[in-house]
């Protein structure tokens, strides 16, 4: 099974050595191509007035000066000549839940990957304030490869990708498997962190607090973490609202 592997961090993430220890427990052809430098929060972007440089760091092994995306669609397009038969994106540095999906670099590079036709997961391991700094990279290591496996067998519908998320604890800690729903996160965290430089002049750093999940919803991606459990999200690409599309075309029939 030949594997394309990225991840937002970057190029020389801890994330992305981990992401390639799962990966090789699945396939001895893995090809990686990942952001020269972080690219966290870019969404599902393209570079379209900006050329893409790139280096070759080693065999199967590309650094871009783009998105995640870009990484993807040059590894797919460009550089692989038989096409992957699996994408993995990650392993993020943090966890990338309920509204994180859409501003994820990570979940982009597996988005891509399903736009391709191409079974993607997006892989994410969370952290708390006390494992910022180092994070359990090893409960993603142990769990992910099983969990891909399993998930592969069963078969994975077109269009659709798989969001991973693991909790912030020790491998043998964590309780299981949960299936769930995105999950939504309670706004009044988004903060502004207002500074001035040297100059005076304002400048603007945007965050969330991490004040864990309270009223995190039953089944949602966010409950699962607080439970110490491996949160699994199938996310579709089609993000057609068709309850409402129904009721638009009964107006403006």
């Amino acid at each position: 099974m030949r594997i394309l592997i990225t991840n937002d961090d970057g190029i020389h993430s801890p994330g992305l050595a981990a992401c390639l220890e799962i990966a090789r427990a699945l396939s001895d052809e893995v090809w990686i191509v990942a952001p020269e430098i972080d690219q966290s929060g870019v969404s599902h972007s393209l570079s379209l007035n900006d050329p893409l440089r790139m280096r070759e760091v080693g065999e199967r092994h590309f650094a871009v000066k783009g998105t995640p995306t870009d990484c993807v669609i040059m590894g797919v397009r460009h550089l692989m000549k038989n096409k992957p038969e699996l994408i993995l994106s990650g392993v993020n540095r943090g966890r990338n839940c309920a509204e994180d999906v859409t501003y994820s670099g990570t979940v982009a590079g597996a988005m891509e990957g399903t736009v391709l036709g191409i079974p993607s997961f997006a892989l994410s391991q969370a952290y708390a304030f006390t494992t910022k700094h180092h994070p359990y990279w090893d409960t993603a290591i142990k769990h992910a490869p099983g969990l891909i496996k399993r998930v592969l067998n069963t078969g994975m519908p077109r269009d659709v990708l798989v969001n991973v998320n693991f909790p912030d604890c020790q491998p043998d800690q964590v309780v299981g498997v949960a299936v769930t729903v995105q999950g939504k996160r309670d706004q009044e965290l988004l903060r502004i962190d207002a500074r001035h430089d040297g100059r005076g002049n304002p400048y603007y750093w945007i965050a969330f607090e991490r004040g864990g999940n309270p009223g995190a919803a039953p089944g949602s991606d966010l409950a699962a973490l607080t439970e110490n459990r491996i949160a699994v999200t199938p996310l579709r690409l089609d993000l057609t609202d068709e309850p409402f599309m129904t009721k638009l075309a009964e107006i403006f029939d």
